[in-house]
């Protein structure tokens, strides 16, 4: 995969596909070696596809100093330039919906349409799930955790009653192939210190592309009240929510058709 020198840092990236542009940005943690990622979907199918590494992840450069998330936005916008966009139609998922709201807000003439998947705008219209807090966690404790939260569906007595089911999702939460790399725990925890400072809720009413809101009816991590918050807040902007929890793409196969139609302008 390619480098690219976005402001400060050198950016990681991935291209694929023709058509429109499309910029995805990823969630909390996410790494472009781990298979299968957002280029294996049907994006690129539809697009001109640019996913990347977030500034502390994958194989993107790791400052250890405090990062923002008006830095991650910055870092979006600069790696769109260094490859030749000067705008582009954007996909946020979860974390990389927060980076996108801030993207929108600081540069709107950047953003062509927008889709905020499974993601919060802090402050007082919601917070997403305190993931900073878990840090102290071990992975398959966090794990453990996590999915009751990430599907509200996936209580105790859905553990207990689907066991093999629930040790699987256990098994692929707590998977971290590079967790020995030096500099990855750091630059995880620096990408969540920022992500509990996020709050664009008094800066929402700026956003100036057309934008679909997508999430999850069991999301507790993103959840539905504030994907209502969001979408009253945010001009020109649709609502929609799936058959799943926070992992609703890969739950519901209408949510990327869904995505895809609104993006090019198509009916949902």
């Amino acid at each position: 995969m390619p480098f690219a020198k976005a402001g400060d840092i050198d950016i990681c990236y991935e291209r694929a596909g023709e058509g429109p542009r499309l910029l995805f940005i990823s969630g909390t943690g996410g790494d472009l070696r781990n298979k299968p990622n957002v280029m294996d979907g049907p994006l690129p199918k539809h697009f001109d596809t640019l996913a990347y590494d977030q500034r502390g992840l994958g194989r993107t450069a790791k400052p250890d100093a405090p990062y923002s998330m008006a830095q991650y936005a910055e870092d979006a916008v600069n790696l769109m330039a260094a490859i030749g966009w000067q705008s582009a139609m954007v996909i946020g998922v979860s974390f990389g919906g927060m980076v996108a709201q801030e993207l929108a807000i600081r540069h709107p003439h950047a953003v062509e349409a927008m889709v905020l998947a499974c993601t919060s705008p802090g402050g007082e219209g919601g917070a997403s799930y305190p993931l900073h807090e878990l840090q102290h966690m071990s992975l398959e404790e966090r794990a453990r955790h996590m999915i009751p939260i990430s599907d509200t569906r996936h209580d105790d007595a859905w553990a207990k009653a689907n066991p093999q089911t629930y040790e699987q999702l256990v098994a692929m939460a707590a998977a971290d192939p590079h967790a020995e790399e030096p500099g990855h725990a750091m630059g995880r925890r620096r990408q969540l210190e920022a992500r509990a400072q996020h709050d664009t809720w008094d800066r929402l009413g700026e956003i100036r592309s057309p934008t679909l809101i997508c999430a999850g009816r069991y999301d507790g991590i993103a959840k539905p009240e504030t994907q209502d918050n969001m979408a009253a807040r945010i001009p020109h902007s649709e609502l929609r929510f799936y058959e799943g929890g926070h992992l609703f793409i890969l739950q519901d196969k209408q949510a990327f058709p869904d995505m895809i139609s609104f993006l090019t302008g198509g009916v949902i």
